[in-house]
């Protein structure tokens, strides 16, 4: 979130408005929505630095222990929070197209908000941004499964889409119907570590090993995976993807870490520092295109 917030202090206006489309799964996905609905990356810095010590509230061993059999965190202060941002506002607000994974326990299939900009897409304008936050949001064993306004059992949308730069340029070819040649993207990830499985790599391992080591492998499979995807979209990818994800030591950064929350403010800045000049006249010499939704209450037109 830093690096979005240095970025956009030279464009004077908020960030998002950059952007003809912006994907975020889990904590991403949030800030997708906030910049969506025209908050600053100023302002999205400033919840998670603020909030976000009330979100994680550690109890020490009392939640370790509670972590091995219940979820970790309790999604009230998570929901408290998002509500004293967002208040009553719907998807269909949003001034730039969104598009927020999810994954729907009933059925185990991939679980998409999009904002109408497709004539298809005619249902999901209509949600809660709170609603659309906590289902990507809800990472398995950190917050309880949230059940959407009509029941359906949503959690992260990391578990498939940790990395969302493949289905955003997906998206943007198959859905909207953008020429691969004109796409430009930018793609942020949260730090990443050297991955570390060399007893796996030696012999065979069991369920203990993997159960501690399982996140990991999936998690940086899956973003290589999808970075790999849209690679082959792009055709001219060093000019075309811009993907920013610093290295860091491992466990230096956690998921629910706020006692670094200062050093991630600096590195993002440091980080944006120095990308500044390669994506300035790339992203930033002018404002997107206003998003016009399809579906803003009329009767929807099915194609």
């Amino acid at each position: 979130m830093a690096f979005l917030a240095a970025l956009e202090e030279d464009t004077g206006t908020p960030i998002g408005r950059y952007f003809d489309l912006i994907a975020g799964t889990s904590t991403g996905g949030v800030i997708a929505l906030g910049l969506g609905l025209g908050y600053s990356a100023r302002e999205m810095l400033n919840f998670y630095l603020q909030l976000g010590p009330k979100i994680f509230a550690s109890n020490g061993w009392i939640k370790f222990l509670k972590h091995l059999g219940w979820s970790k965190y309790s999604p009230k202060p998570l929901e408290a929070a998002l509500r004293g941002t967002f208040g009553t506002k719907t998807l269909g607000e949003s001034k730039t197209r969104l598009v927020i994974p999810s994954v729907n326990l009933e059925n185990g299939e991939v679980y998409i908000y999009k904002t109408s900009h497709h004539p298809r897409l005619a249902t999901d304008w209509r949600k809660s941004v709170i609603e659309v936050a906590m289902a990507t949001a809800a990472a398995p064993s950190y917050f309880p499964t949230h059940r959407a306004e009509m029941g359906t059992p949503l959690i992260d949308g990391g578990i498939w889409a940790n990395n969302p730069v493949g289905l955003a340029v997906v998206e943007g070819i198959g859905v909207l119907g953008w020429e691969r040649s004109d796409l430009r993207v930018l793609s942020l990830g949260c730090t990443h570590s050297p991955l570390n499985i060399q007893k796996a790599r030696d012999k065979s391992c069991g369920r203990l090993y993997w159960a501690l080591k399982l996140t990991d492998l999936f998690m940086s499979s899956q973003s290589s995976g999808a970075c790999g995807t849209a690679s082959i979209l792009c055709p001219d990818p060093e000019n075309q993807l811009f993907r920013y994800n610093p290295p860091a030591p491992e466990d230096r950064f956690s998921l629910d870490g706020i006692k670094e929350l200062e050093s991630l403010r600096g590195l993002g800045h440091s980080e944006a520092r120095k990308a500044k000049p390669r994506l300035h006249p790339v992203f930033f010499t002018a404002p997107a295109e206003a998003f016009s939704p399809i579906h803003t209450g009329n009767i929807p037109t099915y194609q």
